[in-house]
């Protein structure tokens, strides 16, 4: 907001003084001023879509992953007796470190999360690895296939949250936004008297900066992914009775 108005204040003070006062110049004045406003209307519309489209992929691939877990937590039946429980265990924990992982914001939080996560995974795996080694068999592989789609399932959220609006399309969208700024304050012949009406640009142009932003960043600002899915799945675990369970109902 305070650039956009430095430009604003700027284009009519620095710049004005260059302003020709005859007909066609200012015809040709609102030429470039809609053409610009209107490259920025564009670049800021694509921009946003850019973020909704992230923001949406990264909300289906924690749906994605709730249900990855649910399935490995279902095929896990069908390891031996002695693998179930340790399993399952591993599972619940597993759960709880991806919530975690949605709810984090500092980076120190968050690699004690991966590295715990990243434990769980190799736990899982080493679980069931014996038994695929000594009882291969279509059985079991449906559980090995229900292991590699959790493990893909997080690769698939980590790549989605890294995943941002490139710096240099920000920058570009900056300059374009300056600029716009600049030939709304240079076209302005009684700034003074009517400042307030011609802030209402940047501090539009602000909001929209800001919605994008918020958008794009996941760990930050008021729009968040929250995992609802993984949390309705943790609590359906936590209350379920074990079919292995021989007093289960």
């Amino acid at each position: 907001m305070a650039l956009f108005s430095t430009s604003v204040w700027l284009g009519n003070s620095a710049l004005s003084r260059f302003r020709a006062k005859d007909t066609e110049t200012s015809a040709d004045l609102g030429v470039i001023q809609t053409a610009t406003l209107t490259l920025l209307a564009l670049i800021i519309g694509f921009t946003f879509s850019m973020a909704i489209t992230r923001h949406d992929l990264r909300k289906q691939l924690e749906e994605g992953e709730a249900n990855a877990i649910s399935t490995k937590y279902l095929r896990s039946e069908l390891l031996p007796a002695s693998s179930i429980a340790t399993t399952k265990s591993l599972l619940k924990s597993y759960i709880d470190q991806r919530i975690l992982f949605y709810a984090a914001q500092d980076s120190e939080t968050l690699i004690a999360i991966n590295q715990r996560t990243a434990k769980l995974q190799q736990k899982l795996w080493d679980e069931i690895l014996p038994v695929t080694r000594t009882q291969a068999s279509p059985t079991i592989a449906l559980v090995v296939a229900g292991m590699n789609d959790v493990l893909n399932s997080q690769g698939y959220t980590q790549a989605a949250w890294w995943n941002r609006i490139p710096y240099a399309a920000w920058a570009l969208m900056t300059a374009i936004a300056i600029c716009a700024n600049l030939l709304v304050g240079f076209g302005v012949r009684n700034f003074k008297q009517n400042i307030g009406l011609f802030l209402i640009f940047p501090l539009v142009t602000s909001i929209s900066f800001f919605l994008i932003a918020d958008i794009d960043s996941p760990r930050g600002g008021i729009i968040r992914i929250e995992p609802q899915n993984l949390i309705d799945l943790q609590q359906t675990l936590n209350t379920q009775t074990p079919i292995s369970d021989p007093n289960r109902r």
